[in-house]
């Protein structure tokens, strides 16, 4: 085992690995709730839910969510070596629920996204999406990690009810409700921040795994105690947690069902939307897919101390090819594009650095599909404290940025910035590229931009103008 994931050569232990993977499964278990939570309430083109019925399927959602994400962070670990776990990206779940699904049957959407995962396939193989990888200027990409350890950071705040929505007025987001904090579950959120931070500084081994047991531990306490209840889409409880109640199950072992598995039709979106109405959302899905990977693979293989003098991580056409093959998985399965996940910068952060952690991930995720009830005792209040330590940790590379020289300090800063600003790790990715070449045009300097570059700038231009070419083509 040492030898295949190479523990001790990149200076880690089993037991770090193991610690690691169960913590990055705690810190993405929320994907198995809150997956068909979003793709489970809407209805497609001909008023079906997913899994083609009249009424939602939550369960077979979430079992499909489950396992696919189970299968491909396990590929992850055994084929690439790193630790990295993959689920139903977050923001491409919602495209393809409100934007596609909604315009054509489910199956016609979900087989979008098998398009969409074997075009990137095709980029791997090809070698194009690694060159763009390494056209990249080194400081860029560590201003993309830098913008994700914010933008994590921003997620963990955001989930926990730190940090909410005004709705009113010029203020977009406040410090928890009416600008105060108020409400048990964001107390136990801080709670678990302080106990972290304790441990974390006071260097105790597993210190983020001991955070996620002990807040969960007081969290079933305080809901036993004050019955509080999950909050209501309608806000009439905003006091509430967030996504899972925890409370002590009522029994260990669900059995799962897939209904959605295989539910597919690779072309039927051309005769519903037309070949160019169907070739942009291909475009869209992919874009968004493509760079995300790249930021997040980065900004792991930068917390691990795994990126080489270029910050290219080790075995990365492997990575991607992975990745790639996840995206087509997710619809295959009828859950959505499967992709990296920034949440195991959690685990890295509790020492993993081999594909052994994300073995241990993906595991736990196939495991979660008979214990349903055991992973949703565990409330994201108290699993997102980790995600803000690891946000500070990722942070900690700004230093390693030029802010004299404007050429790369301006897209550096437009690319940690809009990260969190958007909740978006793709347009701050675009924004930074986009303005890293027009700074190099407007000085003279444009000979020196890689060829790849070019592409790269004017792909993410088409890409924030989508919508107005959609509507000229369309």
């Amino acid at each position: 085992m040492d030898s295949f994931f190479k523990i001790s050569e990149r200076g880690s232990t089993v037991a770090q690995e193991i610690r690691g993977g169960v913590v990055t499964f705690f810190t993405m278990a929320y994907i198995i709730v809150l997956n068909p939570l979003i793709l489970g309430f809407v209805k497609d083109g001909d008023g079906k839910f997913l899994g083609g019925g009249a009424a939602p399927n939550l369960a077979a959602i979430a079992a499909g969510t489950a396992l696919v994400a189970g299968v491909m962070t396990l590929l992850m670990g055994v084929l690439a070596n790193y630790p990295l776990a993959l689920a139903t990206g977050l923001g491409l779940n919602a495209f393809v629920a409100f934007s596609i699904a909604t315009k054509m049957t489910w199956a016609d959407a979900m087989g979008l996204v098998v398009l969409e995962g074997l075009v990137i396939l095709v980029l791997v193989l090809t070698g194009f999406r690694t060159a763009v990888f390494h056209a990249v200027p080194a400081e860029l990409k560590i201003a993309i990690s830098v913008g994700i350890g914010l933008f994590i950071a921003m997620i963990g705040f955001v989930d926990a009810g730190f940090v909410r929505r005004t709705g009113v007025g010029p203020v977009p987001v406040q410090l928890g409700t009416n600008g105060f904090l108020n409400g048990w579950p964001t107390f136990v959120f801080v709670i678990g921040v302080i106990i972290l931070v304790v441990l974390w500084v006071k260097q105790v081994k597993g210190a983020i795994l001991i955070s996620i047991i002990a807040t969960t531990v007081i969290a079933i306490i305080v809901e036993l105690a004050a019955k509080l209840g999950p909050q209501t889409p309608d806000g009439k409880n905003p006091t509430g947690w967030n996504l899972n109640t925890p409370s002590l199950p009522k029994k260990l072992f669900d059995v799962p069902h897939f209904d959605t598995l295989g539910q597919f039709n690779l072309l039927g979106s051309f005769e519903r939307i037309g070949v160019v109405g169907a070739i942009l959302l291909v475009f869209t899905l992919m874009l968004a897919d493509f760079f995300d990977t790249m930021g997040t693979m980065t900004a792991i293989g930068a917390e691990a101390g795994l990126l080489d003098e270029d910050g290219t991580p080790p075995n990365t056409e492997r990575i991607l090819v992975v990745d790639s093959i996840a995206a087509a998985a997710g619809g295959l399965a009828g859950v959505s594009s499967n992709t990296s996940y920034i949440e195991s910068a959690s685990g890295v952060g509790e020492g993993a650095k081999t594909g052994l952690a994300s073995v241990v991930t993906g595991l736990l995720f196939l495991a979660s599909m008979v214990l349903a009830p055991l992973v949703n005792i565990i409330p994201s209040e108290a699993a997102v404290p980790a995600l803000v330590l690891v946000g500070f940790l990722m942070m900690q590379q700004v230093r390693e940025i030029s802010w004299d020289d404007l050429e790369i300090a301006i897209p550096a800063f437009l690319t940690i910035v809009l990260m969190p600003f958007t909740y978006s790790i793709t347009v701050g990715i675009g924004a930074g590229f986009v303005v890293y070449v027009l700074i190099k045009i407007v000085r003279g300097k444009a000979s020196q931009l890689h060829p790849l570059m070019w592409v790269i700038a004017a792909l993410f231009v088409l890409y924030f103008a989508i919508d107005p070419i959609k509507n000229l083509l369309t």
